[in-house]
Formats: C-alpha cells, sequence, structure tokens
C-alpha cells in the first residue's frame, strides 16, 4: 500500500502586502518534491523527488501556472475568506480563581482565564482595591485552541487580606466595554458565615414551598 499526497498551502503576513504559495508532494509520510514561489521552481528532498523536479521545471506552461498561484489561488481566497475573517466576533468566557485553595495571608497565585474568544487581540488587566497591579503579572501568552479560537491565562502572583477586592479586567473586540471579573478575598469563618446564609436561605425557602403547597391541597 502507498499514499500519494499533494497539500496547497498560501501563507499571508500583513494582509495582501506578503503572499507566498507552497506546493508539497508527499509519498507515504515522505516529502519528495515541494514548490515555493518566493523560490519560483521545485526543489527536490529526494532523490525519486529529483525527478520529477527536474521533469517539472522543464515545462514552461506548467511553470507559468504555478508561478501565478500567488494571484489566481491566493488573493482571491484572502479577499473572500479573509473578509469573513476579518468580520468575525466570538466573545470570550473568563472565569478568576485560586491557583490554589488556602488560608488568606498566604502566598497565591490568582488566574484569569479567558478562552474561547476571536479575533486574538486581547487586554487583560489586574487590579487590587481599584488600583492597577503591574508587577507580579504573568501571563502564558495566546494559545490556539485549534477550533479558530484562542485562549490565555495572566495570573497575580499576591498575598490576599482579607477583604481584599481583586477585578481582572478584560477587553476584546467583541465587546463595546471592557468585563470586570471579581475576586473578594474572605476569611474562613466569613466564607462560613457566607456559606451558612445561603445554606439558610435556601432552606428557608423550601419550608416555603412545601408551606405552600400544604396550605393549596388544603383549600381543594
Amino acid at each position: 500500500h502507498f499514499i500519494h499526497q499533494f497539500k496547497g498551502e498560501c501563507r499571508f503576513s500583513n494582509g495582501l502586502e506578503r503572499m507566498r504559495f507552497f506546493a508539497r508532494y508527499i509519498y507515504n509520510t515522505q516529502e519528495d518534491v515541494h514548490f515555493d514561489s518566493d523560490v519560483g521552481e521545485f526543489t527536490a528532498l529526494t532523490e525519486l523527488g529529483r525527478l520529477d523536479a527536474e521533469y517539472w521545471n522543464q515545462q514552461k506552461d506548467f511553470m507559468e501556472q504555478m508561478r501565478a498561484k500567488v494571484d489566481t489561488l491566493c488573493r482571491p481566497n484572502y479577499q473572500g475568506i479573509g473578509s469573513l475573517s476579518r468580520q468575525r466576533r466570538v466573545e470570550p468566557t473568563v472565569t478568576v480563581y485560586p491557583a490554589k485553595t488556602q488560608p488568606l495571608q498566604h502566598h497565591n497565585l490568582l488566574v484569569c482565564s479567558v478562552n474561547g474568544f476571536y479575533p486574538g487581540h486581547i487586554e487583560v488587566r489586574w487590579f487590587r482595591n481599584g488600583h492597577e497591579e503591574e508587577a507580579g503579572v504573568i501571563s502564558t501568552g495566546l494559545i490556539q485552541n485549534g477550533d479558530w479560537t484562542f485562549q490565555t491565562m495572566v495570573m497575580l502572583e499576591t498575598v490576599p487580606q482579607s477583604g481584599e477586592v481583586y477585578t481582572c479586567q478584560v477587553e476584546h473586540p467583541s465587546w463595546t466595554s471592557p468585563l470586570t471579573v471579581e475576586w473578594r478575598a474572605q476569611s474562613d469563618s466569613a466564607q462560613r458565615k457566607l456559606m451558612s446564609g445561603i445554606g439558610g436561605f435556601v432552606l428557608g425557602l423550601l419550608f416555603l414551598g412545601v408551606g405552600l403547597f400544604i396550605h393549596l391541597r388544603s383549600k381543594k
């Protein structure tokens, strides 16, 4: 069994200013010969590819077609597909959380995870009690998800104190104004009180629902 593959690529940089057509000819998993529009001819990578390169480079009409691919294939595709990609907007999902679960007044890393956005231009800032934090900020940089969206994580090294409010601010072309997500530093006792209050509220709603159900049944 054997497989012959052809892969054609249009490579762009700075929009229409820099375009390059690249054709690769592969036998099984080995690339034998390729064409680069910057070079203007076929280049052999193996002995088998040398025979093809020598033959194709002598075919005047065929070589003119290959050298024209930048204008006949790449530019029209860029103008069609490129305009759609420039208009495309996908809003990010933003979550904020501490890297470690530990008491306050201990060194920690606050993570602002921004995921699933397009285009890739994005600005992420950290604030503590309304003041921007620049020291101790670490970023993973832009990461491609493989589905035409991006993700990034921007982390803040800090020692959270009780009552402090940390804010991750994200600016992206899909929004008309920045999005902010807060993380509040709370002591263990404050968190227990909050959870107790939430539990009491849910329990109260449950009793209210049961009472209403009994009241409605008694009326029938």
